[in-house]
């Protein structure tokens, strides 16, 4: 696997956990480069893989929160638009976002399009996919790449229906960057089903 590459200005070597569990030198940022200045202040921190990893792991569990609110008979509409706007940067500028089970509308371009795939809305081939529901997601990066103050993962995803316990297999790419109160959120959602050879 390829290592996880970190550019930073640096004046102390420290150990970094790859995404793998591989142990590796990276460097920590010490001062202000050219290239981290011009970012703004809300890119001072730089992201690191264990930021990425817990943003996967918060954006799973909103995803698994929104379904049990749903079968509750809650409110699960106003969790999913609380969801989009703390997990996509919709209110920041653009958001490319290709959701799994989108034909007719591929491409979400607002938070209302979002909305509408995560919880049915505008589009009539939505059918909810949050409200699936599901009990579990967890991610298997294939890799995460850092640099201009970014990030980008890569790899696979997987859904436990709540219903079936079936695992359902994703690929995904998403992209991160940092907001302005220093979580991050996503300006790049890219879903698909794996191949399959038509036999």
């Amino acid at each position: 696997m390829k290592r996880t590459l970190i550019k930073v200005a640096t004046f102390g070597l420290v150990l970094a956990l790859g995404v793998n569990g591989a142990v590796y030198a990276t460097t920590q940022e010490s001062v202000p480069t050219a290239s981290t200045a011009k970012l703004g202040k809300h890119h001072a921190q730089p992201i690191t893989v264990e930021d990425v990893l817990q943003a996967q792991k918060e954006w799973g569990d909103g995803i698994v929160e929104i379904g049990k609110i749903f079968t509750a008979g809650g409110d699960y509409k106003a969790a999913a638009s609380k969801f989009i706007d703390h997990y996509y940067a919709y209110g920041d500028g653009k958001v490319l976002f290709k959701p799994t089970r989108a034909a007719a509308d591929q491409f979400r371009e607002t938070k209302e399009g979002a909305l509408s795939y995560f919880v049915t809305g505008i589009d009539k081939e939505d059918h909810g996919f949050a409200i699936q529901p599901w009990s579990k997601v967890r991610f298997e990066n294939s890799d995460v790449d850092i640099e201009n103050g970014d990030a980008i993962a890569l790899g696979n995803y997987f859904f436990t229906d709540a219903k079936t316990n079936e695992e359902v297999k994703v690929e995904f790419t998403f992209g991160y960057k940092r907001a302005k109160d220093g979580h991050l959120e996503i300006f790049l959602h890219h879903s698909s089903i794996p191949y399959q050879e038509a036999h």
